[in-house]
């Protein structure tokens, strides 16, 4: 083996025949969803057409604010009635709600 294959400088070697690395994909992408929420707290009572039970947990992100595209999201860890689990967020930006997969 030569060192052009790796073998002495360590670096990993590709498979006969790989191509080009393949692009990352995200994982977990935010999909849009609709909320029903308090309007003096904001906390969900219902996501698309599940009423919820009980909100675990709750925590604010603020990020990128010195950018000209700051990221201002409050998130929501709910439980509904048939007893999922699931994470919501409101875009403090636009007003819009998400749910993370």
């Amino acid at each position: 083996m030569s060192a052009a294959d790796g073998a002495r400088t360590g670096a990993p070697r590709r498979p006969r025949g790989a191509g080009a690395p393949r692009a990352a994909k995200r994982l977990g992408a935010p999909v849009p969803v609709t909320v029903r929420a308090d309007p003096s707290t904001g906390r969900p009572r219902r996501v698309d057409r599940l009423d919820v039970e009980a909100v675990r947990e709750s925590w604010l992100v603020e990020d990128r604010w010195w950018t000209t595209v700051p990221l201002r999201r409050r998130y929501w860890e709910v439980v509904t009635v048939c007893g999922r689990d699931l994470t919501v967020f409101r875009d403090l930006e636009d007003g819009r709600w998400w749910r993370q997969r």
